[in-house]
């Protein structure tokens, strides 16, 4: 604590004991406990507000303030246990078991006290309690709980002390930070010296095989990786914890105290140096998210990156926002933890200090490597200096034969990381072995993350070294940019394997139709290369292709083919999630960029891996079936250069389909069905689909309510499908949506028919509030039955919505300006609209309400969500069937449309009835 300044500003112990010493004359004996709170509470307050002060405002770092909290604390519980052995419970004689001493454990123990932190006490007693000792305990926790503190407590004796540590791994652990604070001095000697006899002396092996084991499940708790996008700074991966399990460690073996990071023959002095400033990093910013979140908080979520990057005083560089500066150099330093957590295992090993590290080694050679201990190493350590290229070979070879890779050719190669210069960059065989890797059928995901790890891939690729550790600052990327794309290289080598045939069957299929693996893997590999580089990281993308594909060794045509992929990685998931697909122009469209069977394959691989790899819960089977639908479409027409099959035969091999399944309703009732429904409808819904709608139709017009609603679950494609049947008028698309935002339902298409006869059919796929089906019958009950309330105005829509968050608070962090696309090209029949804006409950109900009140009709829409953006499509047309070509109505579409989606007033009564425009009269029907 001597890097703390001005200590008598933050707490004076020798003017408070002054002021106890009155206190004690003018005050009766049955008032000092509150007049000692009172005097306190104000005193350790304004220490806790001098060191939050001293931290905003004069920069201290983040050790220094837990120092000075410490600091504070410990000055405050010597004042409490002086008053009370001194004057409450005074001892003129002690006896032998009349004996106290105060010690810190845990956290508080090293000395490092974060803001609301609990404060760990160990009251040890000599013997067994005695009534002066329980006295003495009892008083100074009343009084430390009165001062608002949290405090963990326990009161043992030394030899208790050892004896629950040798059962206790978290007992032990905070024994091991034990720090002397007040009371008998050699009472607290005696302990330790117990406890290091007892239990430290004689379990070494089992601390460190424990501290490990808990290390690995802790890890496994939180993810197991360090690029999540919203990281536990303390317990994570690559967090705060990691360091001091290796400082547990190497006190428990080696006696290392808090004067040094770790034993130096264990870490070298640059290592010790990166050990610290990582420790100083971590405590800074653990510091400053518990002052700013007024509470213990140890996840850095959405709201409070961006709070940090603003008050450690990060700033915006093009390509990279200041809360994206600020993450990076987070998961640049939890990687470093990482790197001295392998160096520091490692070191351990080849003590073999731990009887489970210990075993027979032999060393053998393998190509231009060692083989010790069943893992690679190098032979010699100059071996990098003449040969940088073995930095890369060894991964290959560690693929190749299913090896590990010694922590200690690790260590070498990253010291020797500036050997891979522009000549090693360019030497055929080191890029034949980098690719190599890259396509492996074996473990090539496992080894470029060793790569990663080792600095060994950013150095070779520096493209690659510019994404390291880069987050992308939204709620739907669950990774860095770095993870996520060596995540979808493992996906990619799965499905090659037919690993993930389940999932994804026509992926699977495909990729064995393709004529060049490597195009594959490289465009997956740099399909993100160049985000954060301030402009569109596809078009940028392509032209880091077009620089990297031939040092790879990759032909022209495969460059081109990769350039192309990269530049256009997009194109697939866009028209599938947010265009029609019944709608031909949609399919000509997409061909007309895609040009190739061969680049469709390969593009929906790459679509696939990509998806997959965002994060847990973002694919599902919903986008699995519009992805597998655009590609049967773009491939009938490509390979033919035109549907294979006319409109009229497609509609009449529907039909044909559904009364096969239908055959009981008879000849009679199956024509009158069909000729009820136009033929763009038998166009866009698929068979099982129709049949729902049929059968609805049936029920429901067998009633008088003529208001009928199904719901389904489409197990493979792991959603519901829901079908509304009732009288077509206006704003009927807009109340379905209310009705379903109120059940709980997520939109995600949405199809709307009209009958012949003038009544309504539309198709709706949906999610619940979790992202799953409603997966029982109980479940597709109260759907159904919440609709038709809904619809019959037994529940206002508006009014259950307005409530309600899709993500608590964690959306607040988040500002999106929505943006409307007015597009009359993307359809010959249509203009489409496209929505984008922040998401939240009943946005998709203020856009249908709104497209109502503008005399709109909707004909299908899409809908797409991507983490805290939602993106709605709309096909519409005027009230006589047409395209909306006015450019001032277009205008005024585009302004009530953004009005809906930041939740504003619509429509406003105008102020003169006759000369306003009809456009701006609120629509009375859906007043609810």
């Amino acid at each position: 604590m001597s890097n703390i300044r001005n200590r008598k500003d933050l707490i004076n112990r020798k003017q408070l004991v002054t002021e106890l010493e009155q206190l004690v004359e003018t005050h009766p004996r049955d008032k000092w406990q509150l007049e000692l709170v009172k005097m306190l509470k104000p005193a350790y307050q304004h220490g806790w507000e001098g060191v939050k002060a001293r931290f905003f405002n004069d920069g201290d770092k983040g050790q220094t303030a837990a120092a000075s909290l410490c600091y504070v604390t410990d000055q405050t519980l010597r004042i409490i246990f002086d008053f009370v052995t001194t004057y409450v419970y005074p001892v003129a004689n002690p006896t032998a078991s009349e004996r106290i001493a105060l010690v810190a454990t845990g956290g508080y123990g090293r000395g490092e006290l974060a803001p609301y932190s609990d404060i760990d006490l160990l009251f040890l007693i000599p013997y067994k309690s005695t009534p002066w000792a329980e006295n003495v305990v009892e008083f100074m926790l009343y009084v430390l709980w009165d001062l608002g503190l949290k405090i963990g407590h326990a009161t043992r004796t030394g030899e208790e002390c050892a004896r629950l540590a040798k059962e206790d791994l978290t007992i032990r652990t905070a024994l091991l930070e034990s720090r002397y604070l007040w009371g008998d001095k050699a009472l607290y000697d005696e302990a330790v010296k117990r406890f290091v006899r007892r239990v430290i002396s004689t379990s070494g092996a089992e601390f460190v095989e424990q501290k490990l084991e808990e290390r690995d499940k802790r890890h496994q708790r939180l993810g197991d990786s360090r690029y999540v996008v919203e990281p536990n700074i303390k317990e994570g991966k690559g967090g705060l914890r990691d360091l001091q399990t290796m400082w547990w460690i190497a006190r428990y073996l080696y006696g290392v105290n808090r004067t040094q990071a770790v034993d130096p023959e264990i870490l070298t002095d640059e290592e010790n140096q990166q050990f610290k400033k990582a420790e100083a990093f971590l405590w800074t910013v653990r510091v400053a998210l518990h002052f700013l979140a007024d509470r213990a908080e140890e996840r850095l979520t959405f709201d409070m990156q961006r709070q940090l990057a603003d008050v450690l005083k990060y700033k915006d560089h093009p390509g990279l926002s200041d809360v994206e500066r600020f993450m990076k150099h987070y998961f640049l330093v939890a990687k470093q933890v990482g790197d001295l957590t392998r160096i520091f295992c490692a070191v351990l090993e080849a003590r073999q200090q731990k009887t489970f590290f210990s075993r027979f080694r032999r060393t053998k050679k393998l190509k231009e490597f060692a083989l010790e201990g069943g893992r690679l190493t190098l032979l010699k350590e100059d071996d990098i200096k003449t040969n940088p290229g073995l930095m890369v070979k060894i991964f290959r070879l560690a693929d190749d034969k299913g090896l590990d890779i010694h922590p200690d050719a690790l260590r070498i190669i990253q010291h020797n990381l500036g050997r891979i210069t522009q000549k090693v960059r360019r030497d055929p065989e080191v890029n034949e072995d980098f690719l190599a890797i890259l396509t492996s059928m074996k473990e090539g995901e496992i080894n470029l993350r060793r790569m990663n790890e080792a600095g060994v891939f950013g150095r070779f690729l520096p493209d690659f070294g510019r994404v390291v550790a880069q987050m992308q600052y939204d709620m739907y990327h669950h990774y860095t940019v770095d993870e996520h794309t060596i995540r979808a290289i493992g996906l990619l080598s799965k499905i090659e394997a037919g690993q993930l045939e389940k999932d994804h069957p026509l992926a699977s299929e495909v990729i064995q139709k393709i004529i060049s693996r490597r195009v594959l893997y490289v465009a997956v590999l740099l399909h993100d290369i160049a985000k954060g580089r301030g402009g569109d990281h596809s078009e940028l993308g392509a032209e880091v292709a077009h620089a990297v594909c031939p040092r790879l060794g990759l032909k022209p045509a495969e460059t081109e083919t990769v350039a192309w992929l990269v530049r256009w990685h997009l194109l697939m998931s866009n028209t599938a999630f947010k265009r029609d697909l019944s709608d031909h122009k949609t399919i000509v469209d997409f061909c007309e960029l895609v040009k190739s069977p061969e680049r469709l394959r390969l593009l929906l691989i790459l679509t696939v891996v990509d998806i997959r790899a965002v994060g847990p819960g973002i694919w599902n089977g919903w986008k699995g079936q519009l992805l597998r639908e655009l590609y049967r479409a773009a491939e009938e027409v490509l390979m033919a250069g035109h549907a294979t099959r006319g409109r009229s035969e497609r509609v009449q091999m529907k039909k044909d389909a559904l009364g096969e399944t239908l055959k009981a309703w008879g000849a009679v009732d199956l024509d009158k069905h069909y000729t009820r429904m136009n033929d763009a409808y038998w166009i866009a819904e698929d068979h099982d689909t129709l049949v729902q709608d049929a059968e609805l139709i049936r029920a429901t017009d067998a009633t008088s309510d003529l208001l009928g609603v199904s719901a389904r679950i489409e197990t493979f494609q792991d959603m519901t499908n829901v079908a509304v049947y009732t009288e077509d008028h206006p704003g009927m698309f807009a109340r379905i949506v209310g009705a379903l935002g109120v059940a709980g339902a997520t939109i995600m298409g949405a199809k709307i028919h009209t009958s012949r006869d003038g009544l309504a059919v539309d198709n709706f796929v949906v999610h619940d509030e979790d992202g799953d089906t409603f997966n029982s019958k109980e479940k597709l009950g109260r759907l159904e039955e919440t609709i038709l309330e809904t619809l019959k105005g037994n529940v206002k829509p508006k009014e259950r919505l307005k409530n309600k968050r899709i993500y608590g608070n964690k959306d607040a962090a988040f500002e999106i300006e929505p943006v409307v696309l007015i597009d009359n090209k993307a359809s010959n029949w249509s203009t489409v609209i496209e929505v984008n804006a922040k998401d939240r409950p009943g946005l998709l109900y203020d856009l249908a309400y709104a497209l109502y009140g503008l005399k709109l009709s909707i004909f299908s829409a899409h809908v797409a969500t991507y983490g805290e953006r939602a993106i709605d499509v709309f096909y519409v047309r005027d009230l006589i069937g047409q395209k909306i070509t006015n450019k001032v109505r277009l205008r005024n579409i585009e302004d009530k449309l953004l009005k809906a989606s930041r939740g504003e007033a619509i429509f406003g009564r105008p102020k003169n009835s006759a000369g306003a425009d009809t456009d701006d009269k609120a629509p009375q029907e859906l007043v609810i």
